[in-house]
């Protein structure tokens, strides 16, 4: 019971530093979509992308590292931050120069101009990742909680600032998602203290421990990103700018489910070190692997079967053709939750090959698929590439937990629901009268629930008597 009230009270936490503000930013939606231009939106979307290939890649990846090794007792946390923020100073010199050699050569056009904000894009996300994985290993959830609300309410605040008063369009929207994680950083380095801490003083032998650990990831950094934004590129290169712009606000729909998988994701890499245990015998990870299952699929279910009530809401002008790949991304973030789960346990025994290897092979086919498809069929070839590569991530990883835990699943059962939200997609593109279809993805739903209702009412059940406990 122990591992579920402290796994119940880091997920109260984060909720409260996810949920309310990623709503607030998911109700601004319509204000992106109105202010910025397709073409703004894709550019942005770019620049974030190429930084989320570079960090990883930069500063090999130590933000791993970071989260495992704070984690460990008798490891000094202050040598531990030394090292990551090290690898954080040391990838400022080549992202420089990419940035330099991008300006001469102009590879990528569109991010000549924005090249001071890329370089502050950079270090904000860079830092801000160190920093948070840092404060999670160090399980300091309710500092995570107050700055990620400071972090959300600052991003809102400058967007309406400098996006309706100051009309400052583009730059804009950089600089008020540069503010917020920078400032966020700052507040926590402040709330952690940074005694003892001296980026060129660390510890070798815990550096190269933290390195042997983070290089492998390296690779599944890169392969996460391939699988979660490589499609853009390719939708880029073959259908242009705004089309990826239009494609990118596509994902705000599947954001809402992201909250979750964000919110028990964090968490559960915690747990998962903490509890972890071979045989299972009490249950546990077997438990939370099908609560964890069951709300991802309901969760998904709802916001697929409401997708083009939400589109209208949220997407204005050209951007309500997204709406056609909110759905595949929508499933796509349900097993790359699942890939996530397992991925805990990975992390529990340190097994960093294994989460590299299932990742790259996703990564490969989600390359594959989209330069296959997306010629033909456009960003939706693109959407469903992300949703096969996800499942054959989780589908490998799945495999190898069973050679380090006995974990007890209801394979058929899970396979059957999962094919319902592919149908409850596909649905959506029937010569079917729009009341009818909304009348079977009413019904879609409802099997999905009575499929789920032992772990409905269990987690219902659990969640009562903790709260009793907790009195």
């Amino acid at each position: 019971m122990a591992g579920y009230r402290s796994f119940a009270k880091n997920v109260g936490l984060l909720t409260i530093a996810n949920f309310g503000t990623k709503i607030l930013s998911f109700l601004l939606v319509p204000l992106y979509t109105s202010i910025l231009s397709t073409a703004d939106y894709g550019t942005y979307d770019l620049a974030l992308n190429t930084v989320g290939v570079l960090v990883p890649l930069l500063t090999q990846n130590i933000v791993d590292a970071v989260l495992r090794f704070s984690m460990d007792r008798g490891v000094s946390k202050s040598d531990v931050l030394s090292v990551g923020i090290k690898h954080f100073l040391v990838s400022l010199v080549p992202v420089g120069i990419i940035l330099l050699v991008n300006s001469v050569l102009r590879i990528s056009p569109e991010l000549v101009t924005l090249a001071p904000l890329v370089l502050f894009l950079y270090v904000s996300q860079a830092l801000s990742g160190i920093v948070l994985y840092y404060v999670r290993g160090a399980n300091r959830f309710s500092d995570i909680a107050v700055s990620s609300v400071m972090c959300s309410a600052l991003i809102i605040g400058c967007n309406i600032l400098f996006l309706v008063v100051f009309q400052w369009g583009l730059t804009g929207y950089f600089l008020a998602n540069i503010i917020g994680p920078s400032l966020q950083s700052i507040y926590l380095l402040g709330r952690v203290g940074l005694h003892g801490v001296n980026p060129f003083g660390a510890d070798w032998n815990l550096e190269r421990e933290m390195l042997s650990y983070s290089r492998p990831m390296i690779a599944n950094s890169i392969a996460w990103w391939v699988n979660n934004v490589s499609d853009r590129y390719v939708v880029t290169f073959f259908c242009g700018v705004a089309a990826n712009g239009i494609y990118s606000v596509a994902s705000k729909i599947p954001s809402i489910l992201s909250v979750v998988q964000s919110i028990v994701g964090q968490a559960w890499t915690i747990s998962a070190v903490e509890e972890f245990d071979p045989d299972d015998s009490n249950g546990f990870f077997s438990n939370m692997y099908a609560a964890y299952n069951c709300v991802m699929v309901v969760v998904c279910s709802l916001i697929v079967a409401c997708n083009l009530i939400l589109a209208k809401i949220l997407y204005a002008n050209d951007f309500f053709a997204a709406w056609q790949f909110a759905p595949f991304l929508t499933i796509s973030i349900v097993f790359g939750a699942l890939a996530g789960y397992v991925g805990g346990v990975l992390a529990a025994v340190k097994d960093s090959k294994e989460f590299a290897r299932s990742s790259v092979i996703g990564a490969v086919v989600n390359i594959l698929l989209n330069l296959i498809t997306v010629p033909f069929v456009g960003a939706l070839g693109a959407a469903v590439a992300t949703l096969i590569s996800y499942w054959i991530t989780w589908f490998l990883r799945m495999r190898k937990l069973r050679s380090y835990m006995k974990i007890r699943v209801n394979i058929a059962r899970d396979y059957l629901s999962y094919l319902l939200l592919v149908f409850q997609a596909v649905l959506f593109f029937t010569p079917m009268d729009l009341m009818l279809i909304h009348a079977v993805e009413a019904v879609l739903f409802i099997s999905i629930i009575v499929l789920y209702q032992k772990e409905l009412l269990a987690a219902f059940y659990k969640g009562r008597l903790l709260v009793k406990k907790g009195r």
